[in-house]
């Protein structure tokens, strides 16, 4: 085989690489932190971090576009009593979390996006679709952490809670590029808005007394209701907003590893033909 054949073929590799570098699989994890929005949050305060970490799967169809799963989970908080508002500070409640994620999404590449190449190797991306989660909202009283989903702080009867299961709208930003060819790094803001408003076992009215205590006890009724004021949360005034369902939100870096495959002879095995 003459130079000109070796060159040709050599050429033909590196242009089958960079397509190649298009299509494929690519499999990683991510470290961050996680926060939640809702009736125990409504100004948007970002003090009270969870940690989050996940591990990741995206197919690359092309340069542009991948669609990418994911199993998640975040720790999310809210406490009345950093509130700037004066109803909230006054009902007194806070609760905290955890939460497992499963996510599928569809991602957006705004520049053409090649593992490999030397010039293209980097995109600010978006993404959107679907995740289901399960959660399960506990509080802490005198020394005690309690489910407050078995507490029917809102008046729901045995047997009538709300679900541990729901889904949301997943979406988001990002920024990725490869540190190699084999390897890149992403960060990324994720959030999901969620269809349920129980997330922080906060959403309705405050419950009728004497029936929470006849079915659940004297600790569903502290829990229900803990204000320090006498006259606050009468049965049946406002608890919650049912107007606006919650949300949690990811903030996090991944490293990925490209999984892509290229069959192309070796130089040696040219040489010696």
């Amino acid at each position: 085989m003459n130079k000109s054949s070796i060159s040709i073929i050599l050429i033909f590799c590196f242009l089958a690489i960079h397509l190649q570098a298009q299509k494929g699989v690519e499999l990683g994890g991510w470290l961050g932190s996680s926060w939640y929005l809702g009736d125990l949050n409504t100004e948007y305060d970002l003090g009270l971090p969870g940690g989050a970490g996940g591990l990741i799967a995206r197919y690359n169809f092309n340069h542009r576009i991948s669609v990418t799963a994911a199993g998640n989970y975040g720790r999310v908080r809210g406490d009345d009593a950093r509130s700037n508002n004066s109803f909230q500070r006054n009902r007194n409640l806070h609760f905290y979390s955890d939460v497992y994620d499963v996510s599928a999404v569809a991602e957006f590449n705004f520049f053409p996006y090649f593992h490999g190449s030397e010039l293209e190797y980097y995109t600010p991306y978006i993404f959107g679709g679907f995740n289901f989660f399960r959660f399960n909202p506990k509080a802490e009283l005198n020394g005690t952490v309690y489910e407050l989903r078995e507490m029917g702080t809102e008046g729901q009867l045995p047997g009538q809670e709300y679900n541990f299961f729901s889904f949301g709208l997943a979406y988001g930003v990002g920024w990725k590029w490869d540190i190699n060819r084999l390897w890149s790094i992403n960060i990324f803001a994720s959030s999901r808005r969620l269809f349920t408003d129980y997330l922080d076992d906060v959403s309705n009215v405050y419950p009728e007394y004497n029936q929470l205590r006849a079915d659940r006890g004297d600790v569903a009724v502290l829990l229900a209701n803990r204000s320090d004021m006498e006259d606050f949360g009468a049965a049946g005034t406002q608890r919650g907003d049912t107007t606006n369902n919650d949300s949690y939100h990811f903030v996090g870096i991944s490293i990925m590893r490209y999984f892509g495959r290229l069959e192309c002879p070796p130089i040696s095995r040219i040489k010696e033909q």
